[in-house]
């Protein structure tokens, strides 16, 4: 037998053959097992950080909740103030200029106003005060809301 004989080059190649395709299936699998494990050491510090997120967003949630119950209770109370006429809507008026009529000095300016401007009250109407109370209080609870969210996402996204 001789190195050139057909049987012993097939036989060489053969070896060969199954020698690269048993190192690259071994080498295929231990691929597919390290992705494995990076894989799961991935998934866990995702589920870690999602944990966490949840916690910050959960804290901003009862933050925002308990300010809300406060600002409600301020709200039903300015609300019972304007119902039982302990509070007055007094809106700032142009007083009109009229050279020829004289003041008295005994004028008196609305109290509580110390700037000598004049105000006049709402009519005694508690639905306009009613709803520019509703319409600041909307306000004021998207404030809140959105303050909330802004304060969530920095400390969101300082934790990565």
């Amino acid at each position: 037998m001789t190195i050139f004989n057909p049987w012993v080059i097939l036989g060489f190649v053969l070896a060969m053959g199954t020698a690269f395709s048993g190192g690259y299936y071994k080498g295929k699998d231990s691929e597919y097992q390290r992705q494995q494990l990076e894989i799961a050491a991935l998934n866990a510090k995702a589920r870690e950080t999602e944990q966490a997120m949840a916690k910050v967003a959960q804290t901003y949630g009862d933050t925002l909740r308990k300010a809300n119950n406060v600002a409600k209770a301020k709200e039903n109370q300015l609300r019972a103030d304007l119902n039982s006429g302990a509070l007055k809507l007094r809106l700032p008026v142009k007083a009109p200029t009229c050279p020829s009529v004289p003041v008295p000095e005994t004028a008196t300016v609305a109290s509580g106003s110390d700037s000598g401007e004049a105000r006049a009250e709402s009519g005694g109407s508690v639905d306009v005060a009613a709803d520019l109370l509703q319409i600041a209080a909307d306000g004021d609870a998207a404030i809140r809301k959105l303050n909330t969210c802004l304060e969530a996402y920095e400390t969101i996204r300082n934790t990565k």
